[in-house]
């Protein structure tokens, strides 16, 4: 049966997102490519990651540049090479949903959950792209199976699993920062004061994951630091930043006409004319960091508008978009004003439900991730991208509430 449900999953996860990769083919490498792909192509040719040769960055969270890397080394820059090593990844998550779930729930809501999380329409989409969410996805699948195992079976070495998988989800996306200290709170609560030498593996395990990149930012840029990119930062946090959402464009389109010289302009500069030039990324992210501090303590008002605008972006039923968002005006723009939005809101009507019919204390771990993220959103700025990577915990009650309703109509 299991066997059956496992090739199911993969013929759900494979067969449209290799449709979408033949439809966008041309665009894969051409268009809505990330930072990570920049530093990826600069190491591959040069031995340095970062925008520029000789000039290393930390001017992206840097896990996905690390998965591009061997990609490109080994079968260089193409379309199909990205597409289908992304689609390998999707095809990992959906199976790792799966194994989740058939700790939490019978077999058969595992394989529904597991359906629910892979056919999600923006992913399929998305997926096949160039985009960092893809091995976020991965990377949040694991720690959680590793936690669950750890929960059942009161386990030292899945604990520290977890705590690695976490860290490198950390290095995925710099907001789950705190994630590692959330699952080690939560096997304590789980398992008792006894377990708190597993929390503390948990925590010191992420934090050794962390190490090396935190470690070599120091000895080459002069911080500690996961990223430098506090520009980011500032521009979720400022008096611009809540019209400029509201009038359908994105943080990108805030003006900071006095900025310090950034990464990406020193790339820019050097494409164009050959000239290297060296940018202080540890002073830019201390003076970003210091205007984002004086934000919060000079305007709070404008702070709270911007938390409760980025709480509805996170969890509007309605994908994101913005002025300068791919293929607007077309058939894939139409997906995402009616689809997507039908979708989600099935998948979040059956998700509240199906909370009834997990264990408790998964339960509590899925709303203590989903509030995580949403505190995440509420510092940052909420957008779909940034939600979708957890739909998976959503998928995993939905497909719990779906097989109990099953056997209900069976019985």
């Amino acid at each position: 049966m299991r066997n059956r449900h496992v090739l199911l999953i993969a013929a759900a996860a494979v067969v449209p997102r290799i449709a979408v990769l033949l439809h966008e083919r041309d665009r894969i490498i051409t268009a809505f490519t990330e930072k990570g792909d920049d530093f990826a192509q600069t190491f591959v040719h040069h031995g340095t990651f970062g925008y520029l040769p000789g000039e290393p960055s930390a001017y992206t969270q840097p896990l996905y540049g690390f998965f591009l890397v061997p990609l490109y080394w080994i079968f260089g820059r193409r379309w199909e090479v990205v597409g289908i090593a992304q689609i390998l990844v999707a095809l990992g998550t959906a199976v790792l949903v799966y194994a989740i779930g058939l700790h939490v729930t019978s077999s058969r809501g595992a394989l529904l959950a597991s359906l629910i999380s892979t056919l999600n329409p923006y992913l399929v989409w998305h997926d096949v792209h160039v985009n960092r969410e893809i091995v976020d996805q991965l990377v949040a699948a694991a720690f959680v199976l590793c936690t669950v195992r750890a929960v059942q079976r009161r386990s030292f070495s899945w604990a520290c699993a977890a705590g690695v998988c976490a860290g490198l989800g950390v290095l995925g996306n710099s907001r789950l920062l705190l994630v590692p200290v959330l699952l080690g709170v939560f096997l304590l609560w789980r398992l008792g004061r006894r377990s708190w030498p597993a929390a503390a593996a948990l925590i010191v395990c992420a934090a050794v994951a962390l190490a090396p990149w935190v470690i070599r930012n120091k000895v080459e840029l002069g911080c500690f630091a996961i990223t430098t990119d506090a520009r980011a930062l500032w521009k979720a946090n400022n008096l611009q930043t809540y019209h400029v959402l509201a009038s359908g464009h994105w943080i990108d389109d805030v003006k900071d006409p006095h900025h310090p010289f950034d990464p990406q302009e020193a790339r820019d500069l050097y494409r164009e004319t050959g000239r290297k030039v060296h940018v202080p990324e540890c002073k830019n992210a201390s003076h970003y960091q210091h205007r984002v501090y004086h934000f919060w303590r000079e305007h709070p008002g404008a702070k709270a508008k911007l938390m409760f605008q980025a709480v509805r972006m996170e969890w509007g039923p309605r994908t994101t978009k913005t002025a300068s968002r791919p293929e607007r005006g077309s058939r894939v723009d139409t997906a995402r004003k009616w689809i997507e939005p039908i979708y989600v809101s099935l998948l979040f009507a059956f998700g509240i439900f199906g909370l009834a019919f997990l264990p408790r204390w998964f339960a509590v771990l899925v709303l203590a991730l989903l509030a995580y993220e949403t505190l995440a959103a509420m510092v940052f700025v909420g957008a779909t991208r940034y939600r979708v990577a957890w739909d998976f915990l959503i998928a995993l009650s939905a497909g719990a509430a779906l097989a109990r309703l099953w056997e209900r109509r069976r019985a």
